[in-house]
């Protein structure tokens, strides 16, 4: 074998080699839909689920945190999973942090929603006849929707721009998650008994249709009959609807359209205003998508500390089972030497010998292991295996 010359090349660490990966596959593959047929799903203490999506020719394992679903997930059900690669470096390996997990076919949420829409149908609640038509000049305008966030900020944003003496109040609520529905409902009555503006914008910006639950709910669709002025629902993107949007006076397909029909009136008498300030308006417009377009290409390149929890999260849960099932098998192990000890001890006792017929002879200076020097009258206790018997010896005991 011929000596070969050194390479010049360094080599680099496992680490290194590993976060290389890392920064391939995850940008490539930040969101992804993937079917298969769910395995061995473990869920930990914390509350985070692990499974595995298998098919005919290969499996992919998947972690979900903080994983909450309104159907019971078990092996053997066909899904649907959408969420994005990840490489969970300590053990080399890449896996899918899944985001929403469905049924296939029809997903429960779907059905839920399906079933609602029909019941509340059925009893009217959609017709066009009960609807209210929007005042064309209103001055007061409630937004009900989250205070932070990008939707308030459009919402404002358009308003000012197009009608700035508009009166605004935002009434705060939660527009997802737990206790959002209830959130809602409180903000509904609150605006209408305080008379908070001659109309209501309920409003949240876009998301999946799990986020967007807390509007497909029956308590805030029958809220909605309550309120005493037209509401404008403005629940997600175009293309989402809820039940919320059947049920108030108007649809807006964004919560930037329902500012802009809100106040079409008002820009239509400003219609002679100048060309000139129109193309200042368009050039900050387009400045600002510019921007925006920037920071979110900046954010995308940017390592959110979530991912940094979410694998501490996991190497946590992986060394709380290992220890786990390291402590059962010592348990085990304890027990089983417990048992015979026990069973040793058994052997020895001295009742086993009283069951084999034996008896145990004393007087009052303890044990009688003899017959002899007994003197007679002596008083003797002889212990068989059910019981004492008392006797006395009659006459003196000899060899």
């Amino acid at each position: 074998m011929q000596n070969q010359k050194p390479s010049d090349e360094k080599p680099c660490s496992v680490t290194e080699l590993t976060e290389r990966v890392k920064g391939q596959l995850e940008p490539a593959f930040a969101r992804v839909l993937v079917q298969g047929e769910l395995v061995g799903s473990k869920k930990a203490t914390s509350g985070h689920l692990y499974f595995t999506l298998k098919d005919e020719g290969a499996t992919l394992a998947c972690a979900a945190f903080r994983f909450k679903s309104s159907f019971q997930i078990k092996d053997g059900l066909s899904v649907i999973c959408r969420g994005r690669l990840a490489v969970y470096a300590p053990r080399g390996s890449y896996q899918l942090l899944v985001e929403h997990i469905e049924p296939l076919g029809v997903g429960a949420l779907a059905l839920a929603f399906e079933q609602l829409r029909e019941k509340l149908r059925g009893e009217g609640l959609f017709d066009d006849a009960r609807k209210r038509p929007l005042p064309r000049f209103p001055r007061h305008i409630a937004v009900i929707t989250s205070p932070e966030g990008a939707v308030i900020r459009d919402i404002l944003t358009i308003l000012e721009r197009r009608v700035p003496s508009l009166h605004i109040t935002v009434v705060p609520t939660l527009v997802q998650g737990e206790g959002a529905p209830q959130s809602i409902v409180r903000a509904l009555a609150l605006a209408s008994r305080m008379q908070i503006g001659d109309l209501i914008i309920l409003a949240r910006g876009g998301g999946s249709f799990e986020d967007m639950q807390a509007f497909n709910s029956e308590a805030v669709a029958r809220a909605l009959l309550k309120v005493r002025v037209p509401v404008i629902s403005a629940v997600g993107h175009e293309t989402d609807f809820s039940i919320a949007d059947f049920v108030a006076d108007l649809r807006a397909p964004t919560p930037s359209a329902a500012a802009e029909i809100l106040s079409q009136y008002y820009v239509q008498e400003k219609s002679r205003i100048p060309d000139q300030l129109k193309r200042m308006e368009r050039a900050v417009s387009r400045n600002l998508e510019q921007r925006l377009a920037l920071v979110r290409d900046l954010s995308r390149r940017l390592v959110h500390p979530r991912d940094r929890l979410r694998l501490r999260a996991q190497r946590l849960d992986e060394l709380s089972m290992r220890l786990e099932s390291v402590f059962r098998h010592l348990l085990q192990q304890k027990r089983s030497k417990l048992d015979r000890l026990q069973l040793g001890l058994d052997a020895l006792s001295p009742l086993r010998v009283l069951e084999r017929g034996y008896t145990i002879i004393r007087d009052e200076l303890g044990m009688v292991r003899k017959s002899v020097n007994i003197p007679g009258g002596t008083v003797l206790e002889i212990t068989f295996a059910d019981g004492i018997l008392p006797v006395r010896v009659c006459e003196h005991a000899t060899t």
